[in-house]
């Protein structure tokens, strides 16, 4: 690091998203938005981020928010991007009214306009601007990634992408395949937020349900496209409802009037009361949500068979899809079965409807610790009307299982975790880093009762751990078959991955000589013994 950069320093956060970006700062969506159109570099400061914001986040070269932990809306969304992102930034006070970054500690105060630079894989904030450069996966990085792809057993990298360009991105820096599409991330767009909305608060519109399905479809064929031969495993839609709504105080006639309630604000903001919940991350979402609207587990079952149906129809003999559709937040095996069956009956008319031979799996996150208790019931699951086996796959969604093994709030736990950090109690963030001792024996047991029933059964991880290189090393001793991670994480994880199997190559090695040490000194024992009166005895063996 330069001086200018060390000497730059104001504010740290938590690392969001990998990646350096400079640029002015700005307060709103639409000033980065306007910005960006004039070809200038912003930085979007915000306390947090919502759905409402993601037109600024795309037009920002970087993201920075006070609050909100790793797998925040703001980091979550950046690393699917590809964009730097620092995130819970408590050395920080963002204030949007006031378009003012103050630095807590000094008084530093940042305006609209002023240039300044963000570290994501750092978290640092730094006040001046520094160069950043583009790195390229070739030369001597090229190599070593190289020779860590060809270790032995090694785990494969899979990528966390929701678009094609995402996806082709995480390719070209030698992902395996997508270990996770966040179908809720195609949502997000501001083009397609507005439709999703009307179908969350009027069911009956079959219009805006049908556009739903078909901006699916056609994101999904892009996934295929961008992979092809390769595995594209896809989550249903998991996070709870109101993430998409507008929040109360953004609500105005014109915003009612395209949600389908006139210009009758109140009337639109009693249907989002109603739809309150206390616990929203323990309430309707995932699984639940597809078992109380099944339609909407079906709908997304036809858009992703009927987009691999569609590239294999449109490039017979080269495209080859391999759809995995993952089912989110079980804790039963009535709610796996429940929704794998939906899933199952709905791919299996379009194949026969459509006479095309797609190969795809079902299989679920493991994010619940019950799931990760009674994993070998899960994974022993038969369909009763084939005897086929119902369960394909696990992946470990480490963020939730973490946030539920431990206790915390993933989103707020950056208000103690730094003193954790500090004074000893935590050794690692453990949204970070996983906790080998509590989350991690979740997982370990969930491998070894999966695999006991079903020795064939695919094991990954999807959650943020999944790039990061001291947990990689964890699941290497696991046996995992893959993890997945952004796909600008993907380069860091291959030679993790890689480096954990030379790490395990050296320790057997190691182990075999003492083995062999001992075995030459007990033969050294057998062939030379003296006798009483001092006389060399072969062939006796000391006892």
């Amino acid at each position: 690091k330069s001086d200018a950069y060390i000497k730059g320093v104001v504010a740290k956060g938590l690392p969001g998203s990998p990646g350096a970006a400079v640029g002015k700062l700005v307060f709103t969506p639409k000033q980065a938005e306007d910005l960006k159109a004039k070809g200038e570099s912003v930085i979007l400061a915000r306390e947090t981020t919502s759905p409402e914001d993601v037109g600024g986040m795309w037009a920002a070269a970087g993201i920075l928010t006070a609050r909100g932990g790793m797998t925040s809306h703001a980091a979550v969304v950046a690393r699917g991007w590809g964009k730097p992102c620092v995130c819970g930034c408590s050395d920080i006070v963002v204030s949007e009214v006031d378009e003012t970054v103050i630095v807590k500690e000094t008084q530093l105060t940042f305006r609209a306009g002023d240039v300044i630079s963000i570290n994501g894989a750092t978290g640092e904030v730094i006040k001046n601007p520094i160069e950043v450069k583009i790195p390229k996966l070739e030369g001597e990085l090229g190599t070593l990634l190289g020779w860590a792809d060809q270790e032995e057993g090694v785990m494969k990298v899979l990528a966390n992408a929701d678009s094609g360009p995402d996806a082709t991105q995480a390719a070209g820096n030698g992902a395996q395949g997508i270990g996770l599409c966040r179908t809720e991330h195609m949502f997000f767009s501001p083009e397609r937020l507005p439709v999703v909305r009307r179908w969350i608060f009027h069911n009956e519109e079959l219009d805006d349900f049908e556009h739903i399905k078909e901006f699916q479809r056609s994101d999904f064929k892009e996934l295929f496209k961008a992979m092809n031969n390769m595995h594209v495993t896809i989550r249903l839609l998991d996070p709870p409802l109101h993430e998409f709504l507008p929040r109360p105080e953004q609500v105005h006639e014109k915003v009612a009037e395209e949600l389908g309630f006139g210009k009758d604000v109140k009337r639109m903001l009693a249907r989002m009361d109603s739809m309150h919940e206390e616990n929203p991350m323990l309430g309707l979402r995932g699984c639940r949500l597809g078992i109380v609207k099944p339609e909407f587990t079906k709908m997304q079952a036809e858009a992703i068979i009927s987009a691999a149906a569609d590239f294999m129809e449109e490039a017979p003999g080269i495209a080859n899809p391999h759809p995995r559709i993952m089912i989110p937040l079980i804790g039963s095996i009535n709610e796996y079965k429940n929704q794998a069956l939906i899933i199952k009956r709905e791919a299996e008319r379009i194949r026969a409807e459509r006479g095309i031979d797609v190969q795809y799996e079902i299989g679920t996150m493991i994010e619940v610790p019950r799931a990760a208790i009674i994993s070998d019931k899960i994974a022993n699951l038969k369909d009763d009307a084939d005897g086929k086996p119902l369960c394909n796959f696990f992946s470990y969604g480490t963020n939730d299982l973490t946030q539920m093994t431990m206790g915390i709030s993933r989103d707020d736990s950056n208000g103690f975790i730094p003193k954790y950090l500090e004074i000893g109690i935590f050794d690692d963030d453990p949204f970070q880093t996983i906790d080998e001792e509590g989350v991690g024996f979740m997982v370990k047991h969930s491998v070894e009762y999966g695999r006991s029933v079903n020795p064939n059964i695919s094991l990954s991880v999807c959650g943020e751990h999944g790039g990061d290189p001291k947990s990689i090393a964890f699941f290497d001793k696991l046996g995992l078959n893959y993890v997945s991670c952004s796909p600008y994480r993907v380069p860091v994880a291959r030679l993790a991955a890689g480096q954990a199997r030379v790490r395990a190559r050296m320790a057997a090695a190691k182990e075999e000589e003492k083995k062999q040490a001992k075995a030459a000194q007990l033969e050294q024992k057998r062939r030379i013994v003296l006798n009483d009166e001092g006389d060399m005895v072969v062939g006796a063996l000391v006892q």
